[in-house]
């Protein structure tokens, strides 16, 4: 008799982590531990070292993808099925940057979540069917050239960019714009990462490089 495969199961909402616990459990699997938050998973993982944990991504802190980094970073041979209520490109993107070998949506089926653990446990990747294609899309496209500074920004990321390098605050931008500091914060960053720039100095300088700062109030 072969040894049974040691999962840990980590998900806040209760019913949801007993009903994979049995599933589990009932199709032969050893579940040496559960947890509901993220510092209970980092804690019984090092005291129980399964070999695949699986996990959901809306936890207690920490959350599932920072749990799945350092999870790896302590023993990384051990694998993680992200089992998750979204789908959503950039938490699937998250999960798997962060090492993740397996990405299933809750809707899936016992049996596609059993084969999935056993897969994942053989060293495979899984994903719900649509999300392998993005995932191979997004890496396919990081290891591309990088796109010459600034072809990719859109016109309220430039709009907010000119605003940045004139010094004005998230908080005066998001008045002038009518949009939430949130959202300003969210197109900074997404401008920061497009060129590949690290601050608002490098933005600023930016600007003037590209003749970008027209003057405009």
């Amino acid at each position: 008799m072969t040894d049974r495969i040691r999962v840990m199961v980590v998900d806040d909402h209760p019913m949801w982590r007993d009903a994979v616990e049995r599933d589990l459990d009932a199709a032969g699997f050893e579940v040496v531990a559960v947890a509901a938050t993220g510092a209970e998973a980092l804690a019984r993982f090092h005291a129980t070292r399964p070999q695949v944990v699986v996990l959901d991504l809306q936890i207690p802190a920490p959350s599932g993808v920072e749990v799945t980094a350092q999870v790896l970073a302590s023993e990384p041979s051990s694998r993680v099925l992200i089992l998750s209520a979204s789908g959503e490109q950039d938490d699937v993107l998250a999960a798997v940057k962060a090492g993740a070998t397996g990405y299933l949506v809750k809707s899936a089926s016992r049996e596609e979540l059993l084969a999935a653990v056993r897969r994942v446990a053989a060293g495979d990747s899984v994903f719900t069917p649509g999300l392998a294609a993005l995932v191979l899309g997004e890496f396919r496209r990081m290891n591309e050239p990088a796109t010459p500074p600034g072809e990719r920004l859109t016109d309220r990321e430039t709009e907010i960019l000119k605003m940045v390098a004139k010094g004005m605050s998230y908080k005066q931008i998001a008045e002038r714009l009518v949009l939430s500091h949130r959202t300003v914060q969210n197109h900074v960053q997404n401008t920061l990462r497009k060129l590949q720039m690290h601050n608002r100095v490098e933005l600023t300088r930016y600007v003037i490089e590209q003749g970008l700062d027209d003057g405009e109030n």
